[in-house]
């Protein structure tokens, strides 16, 4: 008697059946699961089915066999639907992703979903593809870098720049340049690779969907503790904490007066362990350590009257001359 197609991989799609077409509020009968194993060419009797699933249970799959309706769903999964849609949403929203590269994350998200699940979620978030990057190298450039950094090696890439032309038009220039990579690093909706250029003696940030063409060179990366306070490993995190929209600066202790009604933006910025001291009932200060550079002025001056820098003086001034910048701007003296 011929053997039927299919019965060694039959297992295989009764689970990826569950996984697609089965949820809580959507089980499958054996019936559904016989008749799609017939649309791809598997025959299977109900009972096959019955000791299929047995077998999925046995091997710790979270088949529930539900009464009303009355059929099987796949409950625990490798990722929980409002998982699924965090993850899907931040892709979508994220401006260093492509649009392609979108679509194609985001369905390889869908697969850990249901068909119902899927439909739900994408009723929910749109993406516009205008405001996507266009750099559609940059996942290679990432795992380059990674690697890089990892090998103790440098890269080498082109960097395009955006510049204004004599003709009024947004051109792009391009640089080749040579560094050490330490970190990788996603802020402000954009990933950034820390790094040391070859010619001088500090860090340096460079936006990752502006490389092109990134290649591990043989050469020796430059160690980190050459350029930074870090010594036996380069702590990013901490690193950053002490940055303000990815600029530079040397790091200061910072001491802040700020209006009581700002303390959940003071508490994002710079995290909840900052040492408060001297309360009263419509103010509070802090100390910090980070760096003085044009983006703090920037942040310190959004808040306006609600923050006055106590600590150091050169940060004080340069929120004085940035104000009266603004103000000479606008017909002030």
């Amino acid at each position: 008697m011929a053997k039927k197609y299919g019965q060694k991989i039959r297992i295989l799609h009764v689970l990826d059946i569950l996984k697609r077409q089965s949820d809580e509020f959507h089980p499958v009968t054996a019936e559904f699961i016989r008749e799609a194993l017939l649309r791809v060419g598997i025959e299977a009797e109900r009972k096959a089915v019955y000791s299929d699933i047995s077998a999925l249970l046995e091997y710790g799959y979270d088949i529930v066999k539900s009464v009303h309706p009355r059929g099987w769903f796949l409950g625990e999964r490798e990722f929980e639907a409002p998982e699924i849609y965090i993850l899907a949403d931040a892709v979508r929203t994220a401006g260093f992703i492509s649009a392609s590269k979108t679509r194609e994350l985001v369905g390889k998200l869908d697969s850990f979903v249901s068909v119902y699940q899927r439909a739900e979620r994408e009723n929910r978030v749109y993406f516009s593809a205008e405001a996507k990057c266009a750099n559609e190298q940059i996942f290679y450039s990432i795992d380059k870098i990674s690697a890089a950094a990892a090998a103790g090696r440098k890269i080498e890439f082109d960097y395009a720049s955006r510049v204004l032309s004599p003709e009024r038009r947004i051109e792009k220039r391009v640089k080749h340049m040579k560094v050490s990579p330490y970190a990788l690093v996603w802020n402000d909706d954009h990933y950034y690779m820390i790094a040391n250029y070859e010619k001088y003696d500090n860090l340096m940030h460079v936006r990752v969907d502006r490389m092109l063409g990134v290649e591990m060179t043989g050469e020796p990366a430059r160690h980190f503790s050459e350029v930074s306070e870090y010594r036996d490993f380069f702590d990013t995190s901490d690193y950053t904490q002490k940055l303000f929209g990815m600029h530079g600066g040397k790091v200061e202790d910072i001491e802040l007066c700020c209006s009581r009604d700002i303390i959940e933006q003071a508490a994002d910025r710079f995290g909840e362990g900052i040492f408060i001291k001297n309360v009263t009932d419509s103010t509070f200060s802090f100390s910090v350590k980070a760096a003085v550079s044009e983006a703090f002025v920037t942040w310190i001056i959004n808040y306006g009257e609600k923050i006055r820098v106590i600590s150091p003086p050169p940060l004080a001034e340069m929120v004085k001359k940035r104000a009266e910048e603004v103000l000479k701007l606008y017909g002030g003296e």
